[in-house]
């Protein structure tokens, strides 16, 4: 059987993810954070509670705006060069929403130069945070059950076509002034009791599904809209879960379920600090991906 290693970046949140996924074997490729003229390395030195916490008490936030920066051209080479080292034939990338930076452009720019070494698929997830960590997981299900790499980016794509995530963010300075919300300019100046419901699109462009007046309607109906997404679906089909940046929205979106009688399946796992810090330390919503039933039309 042809060796083969599935690496992820490092925005999928496998090391806040349970300790399950970090026993996958699968490599990160970590991607910068600079804030306050210091930079960090996800995953090495940059703890999201604390970044969170650092976010929150930003006072100026124009002005003061975390930047993100690609792995380097050593960094990602290292990785190559460490499979091609350990015998490894095959590499099979998950990297972040292509729409949110250049981090999957740069991964294929990189790969080019060991193609004749390395068979190398690099696969924009159209998203981030846990359902990018998750599509690698199961890319390494996919291959340890015998899968061809064509079957497996089909599986994995129309998991990708499929994917949700839809969330509320109680302040939208940073996605705002940082430009990842599409039309977001429009919200300036509004009345401060508006509060979008927020999600990503087909093109992995964060935009506003709906318009909600205060942070309890708004939550209220980004759980009825989950809710409708699921539908009657089994739990074995599907990973729905908790993606927050602070826990105060997450605990008030918790109450609601309760009520309601619905709930994740998943544990929650914390956002990614080079993903969050452009949404805001105030986002509580859900990450929802499919598993492909046998009974569906895998170019659906």
């Amino acid at each position: 059987m042809k060796k083969i290693r599935v690496m992820c970046t490092s925005t999928g949140c496998l090391e806040y993810a349970p300790e399950r996924y970090k026993k996958l074997g699968i490599d990160i490729i970590r991607i910068r954070l600079v804030f306050e003229g210091k930079e960090y390395l996800e995953g090495l030195d940059l703890d999201p509670v604390d970044m969170y916490a650092k976010l929150a008490n930003v006072i100026d936030v124009k002005g003061n705006l975390p930047t993100t920066a690609v792995p380097t051209y050593e960094e990602v080479s290292r990785h190559f060069q460490k499979a091609i080292d350990d015998g490894i034939e095959e590499v099979f990338i998950i990297a972040i929403d292509s729409y949110l930076g250049g981090t999957y452009n740069f991964i294929n720019l990189v790969a080019k130069e060991f193609e004749e070494k390395l068979k190398i698929t690099v696969i924009d997830s159209k998203i981030c945070s846990l359902p990018e960590g998750f599509l690698a997981a199961k890319a390494v299900e996919f291959f340890e059950k015998g899968y061809k790499t064509e079957d497996v980016v089909k599986e994995i794509n129309w998991m990708i076509r499929h994917q949700e995530f839809i969330g509320v963010v109680q302040k939208l300075d940073y996605l705002i002034y940082n430009g990842r919300l599409k039309g977001g300019k429009a919200y300036l100046g509004k009345l401060m009791g508006i509060c979008p419901v927020l999600h990503f699109n087909r093109a992995g462009e964060i935009v506003a599904l709906e318009n909600k007046m205060g942070i309890r309607n708004a939550l209220k109906r980004t759980m009825e809209i989950m809710r409708e997404i699921v539908g009657d679906r089994k739990p074995e089909d599907y990973v729905l879960a908790h993606v927050y940046t602070t826990t105060t929205p997450l605990d008030r979106l918790e109450e609601m379920e309760k009520k309601a009688g619905f709930a994740p399946n998943h544990e929650a796992v914390i956002m990614s600090p080079v993903s969050g810090c452009h949404v805001g330390p105030w986002l509580a919503g859900y990450t929802y991906t499919p598993i492909r039933r046998p009974d569906e039309d895998i170019d659906a």
